[in-house]
């Protein structure tokens, strides 16, 4: 087989908003042991694999922090265990009908799996894991910014905050700066790029669009060093897309539906237009022939495609193609068995792949581009975050990171002696950690989609209401008071306890 001309990345996304303690179904820790047991185990169980024999450069894995201290947390991975532990046991009782049999066999081999690659890998969290795969070379990792809030919508100093801090906590659990990050949403407003480059970000991902469809390299933003690289639409949506992506093969196991005797997924998509009770019984060997149909047809799209591209611009051109990784596995129950062996068969067809941060070093970028306002929503625009919809939250974001930022400031000032080094303050960092939690992407998001919107509703609200009861507090100098509603909201989540306040900007040192 030729080689094909140019470069491959292949870019996964992981992303859950902060779910543990608060709620369990059907939205809450349940979202995140779900995606856990379907998608984070076996797509690192893969990535494991191929390490193991000796296989570098195959993807670039971003895991956002709110995910990563979740996938670190002591409540949650007690909570993952006891999960697998209950899918066994429910898989077990399935196997023990008769008319449930081949089902639950299936359902205990892969829970009796999953539940051995857990207590063998997972008890000390993920990081261990990932600090593995950046050693090996196998994976660049990407960070973002602290508790994943849509950066064009925020305060300068907040966002320069939330970015600097992200990027701290990234270094703590994986002993690496990350050189680049996915940006919550691929949420961008010009200037942006100076604040990345002011906090070492090398290189972002941005949607297709937002470089007017020409994602053939990598593009420096304005006059800045920093590379915005681009998802190719073209392969991406050969894989995922509403109408015609791999998922929806009538072989594969379908998402939506579910037996009710047992709580367990037995049917095959059979059909768009199918109703549930319709639908055909799951056939595994069926399944894997769709695999590997798919495999050999994204090699040939990818190869057509950087053939094609390079032709195009006269020189070896670059594809990127980007996915939440909560596709493979929970979405797209093969999507694991289908990442393997298109790691696989990529290389043996001729096509080089590799991370984002090799394409950056290897001069896989272009011409600079003035990048405008973009995401990678509806519409490619902020309509999902910023639209009539979620208005009430828009304020609500401005209206908690104003009083967050106040309080801090005003508190700082107050306590600051000439000459003597400012001793750190428990009660302003969990007012900046509750003004980040509030403005979540994920909140406007589920709103604007009506995806548990109420949910998302009630934890933008318990957060803002977090903050403006710590600030009061303070504002009022009742400092008993306040430290003590500060270390309760602290201890309801425990998370992010190396964010510092003393950290914060100041107002003329911020990065627009």
């Amino acid at each position: 087989m030729s080689t094909t001309p140019g470069k491959f990345c292949l870019v996964l996304h992981s992303h859950l908003p902060w779910l543990a303690n608060h709620g369990r179904w059907p939205v809450g820790e349940e979202w995140l042991y779900q995606s856990w047991a379907a998608s984070y185990l076996p797509v690192l169980r893969v990535l494991r694999t191929l390490a193991d024999e000796g296989r570098t450069g195959l993807l670039t894995l971003g895991v956002t922090p709110v995910l990563a201290a979740q996938l670190d947390d002591p409540h949650c991975l007690n909570g993952m265990h006891h999960w697998l532990g209950n899918w066994q046991l429910r898989a077990h009782e399935a196997a023990m009908q008769r008319r449930h049999r081949t089902l639950g066999r299936r359902e205990h081999h892969l829970a009796t799996s999953a539940l051995a690659d857990f207590e063998t890998h997972w008890r000390h969290g993920a990081s261990p894991i990932l600090r593995e795969l950046i050693d090996a070379g196998t994976i660049e990792l990407l960070g973002g910014p602290l508790a994943h809030p849509f950066q064009p919508l925020l305060d300068p100093r907040m966002r320069a905050f939330s970015l600097a801090e992200g990027l701290a906590d990234a270094e703590l659990r994986w002993s690496s700066r990350t050189a680049g990050i996915w940006a919550p949403e691929c949420g961008f407003a010009p200037g942006m790029e100076r604040g990345y480059q002011a906090a070492g970000v090398r290189h972002f991902m941005v949607d297709g669009p937002s470089l007017r469809g020409d994602t053939s390299l990598g593009r420096t933003v304005r006059d800045s060093d920093v590379v915005a690289f681009g998802r190719d639409l073209q392969v991406s949506y050969r894989v995922w897309s509403p109408k015609s992506g791999y998922p929806g093969h009538a072989a594969y196991r379908d998402f939506h539906t579910y037996d009710h005797d047992t709580g367990l997924k037995a049917a095959r998509v059979t059909g768009r237009n199918v109703a549930g009770p319709d639908k055909a019984p799951y056939d595994p060997e069926l399944a894997a022939a769709a695999v590997r149909r798919d495999v050999a047809d994204f090699v040939d799209t990818v190869r057509r495609r950087l053939t094609s591209e390079s032709e195009r611009i006269g020189r070896p051109a670059l594809v990127v193609a980007a996915f939440d990784t909560e596709l493979y596995g929970h979405w797209w129950h093969e999507g694991p068995q289908w990442l393997e062996q298109v790691l696989r068969a990529l290389p043996e067809a001729g096509v080089t792949i590799g991370t984002l941060d090799d394409a950056r070093k290897e001069g896989y970028v272009g011409t600079p581009v003035d990048l405008r306002e973009s995401s990678w929503g509806s519409g490619k625009d902020w309509r999902v975050w910023a639209g009539e919809q979620v208005a009430d939250l828009v304020q609500l974001n401005d209206e908690v990171v104003a009083t967050a930022l106040e309080t801090v400031d005003k508190a700082r000032a107050a306590a600051k002696v000439p000459g003597e080094v400012e001793l750190r303050d428990r009660v302003n960092d969990q007012l900046l950690r509750e003004a980040l939690l509030a403005v979540s992407s994920d909140w406007a998001f589920m709103v604007s989609k009506d995806s548990a919107a109420g949910y998302a509703r009630d934890r933008a609200h318990l957060h803002a209401h977090a903050t403006r009861e710590i600030a009061e507090a303070v504002s009022s100098r009742q400092v008993a008071r306040a430290q003590r509603l500060a270390a309760g909201w602290s201890m309801a989540d425990n998370l992010f306890p190396g964010l510092d306040a003393r950290r914060l900007p100041d107002n003329d040192s911020a990065v627009p």
